[in-house]
């Protein structure tokens, strides 16, 4: 409660009335339903939403009850050599997040591994690209997850953030997208050199 008043600055006098879960999918059943573009594949024992390079995900809610505010939370996994806010040929390797058509993430990320005496490349997260600069693996839940493809044996290979969105919506649908623009101009094989994935979205309509 008190982070909603934070996020809406309305009075702490505010009550929360309904708060339901519109929609809540871990893949572990292959449900696919109202995603388009959407692939299941095992990464750490767990089925994910993903792998994409230069690829996006839709997923379409309807039927949502009156509400004031949703609340889409998700874990994000970032596989690989993600190169941050490096410039081509490398990247900068952007990742975006969408309702409705309006971008609430436009960032970058970096898994390079920051050994003493090596430059380690910035990434724009937690914050948006192109005016942030922080160090790889900035904000994450987990660093100590092997790659997917190109580093599966290595691990911090792949590191996984907790994304989560809050923000004023009245709709009775709701269209999340989650796409990247990628950029590796000197591998064959583009979706093992870099890649991402999404398990574990939950989406909760509030009503004030």
């Amino acid at each position: 409660m008190v982070a909603l008043c934070a996020a809406f600055l309305v009075s702490c006098n505010t009550h929360v009335s309904n708060q339901v879960q519109v929609y809540n999918n871990d893949f572990e059943n292959n449900n696919l339903s109202g995603i388009t573009n959407g692939v299941i594949s095992q990464f750490n024992s767990s089925s994910v939403l993903g792998p994409y390079n230069k690829g996006f995900f839709i997923l379409s809610v309807a039927n949502i009850p009156k509400h004031n505010i949703i609340t889409i939370t998700f874990d994000l996994y970032i596989h690989d050599s993600w190169d941050g806010n490096k410039n081509p040929p490398d990247g900068p390797d952007i990742w975006e997040m969408l309702v409705d058509g309006n971008a609430y993430t436009y960032t970058t990320f970096s898994n390079d591994q920051c050994l003493p005496g090596n430059f380690c490349s910035p990434q724009a997260y937690p914050f948006d690209y192109p005016n942030s600069y922080n160090n790889p693996k900035t904000g994450a839940y987990r660093t100590d997850l092997p790659g997917f493809c190109s580093q599966k044996t290595v691990i911090g290979g792949t590191t996984q953030y907790k994304i989560s969105k809050t923000f004023s919506h009245s709709n009775s649908t709701l269209q999340l997208e989650c796409l990247d623009k990628l950029v590796q101009t000197n591998t064959a094989n583009p979706l093992c050199d870099e890649s991402w994935s999404v398990d574990n979205i939950n989406i909760q309509a509030v009503s004030l």
